[in-house]
């Protein structure tokens, strides 16, 4: 029977066990997570950090960047990149929130939960 609880357990272990991705806010890039990376990745979760273009280490030129969908095209093509039923945590801080809802009505199929961290939470649905 302690065996059987022993399997429970590990069972249990690998269900929490989730894949974040963190999303930074206006002037920062994927580093500035660094620490929360690396104590989730410590915790047995995967972690994927993005540079949006023109941040972090992203050689975009920003005068190449016209849209938001431009600059946030390294977040939706990782997500494109995902398999079908492979569903992420998306945390974005400040100006990432912006990018958090923007996953969140493309991809709702592959968004376990959005996490706003002193972020803009924008309302799309609603119409000024």
């Amino acid at each position: 029977m302690s065996g059987s609880n022993s399997n429970d357990n590990n069972n249990n272990k690998e269900e929490q066990q989730f894949h974040f991705v963190l999303v930074h806010g206006a002037g920062h890039g994927g580093w500035c997570w660094y620490k929360i990376r690396t104590l989730l990745e410590a915790a047995g979760h995967k972690v994927t950090c993005l540079d949006l273009k023109c941040s972090g280490i992203d050689p975009t030129d920003f005068n190449t960047v016209f849209t938001f969908a431009d600059y946030n095209q390294p977040l939706t093509s990782f997500m494109s990149s995902l398999p079908p039923n492979h569903k992420v945590i998306v945390v974005g801080h400040s100006a990432g929130g912006k990018s958090v809802t923007d996953v969140i009505h493309k991809f709702a199929d592959k968004v376990h939960i959005a996490i706003y961290v002193a972020a803009f939470m924008i309302n799309i649905a609603r119409r000024c």
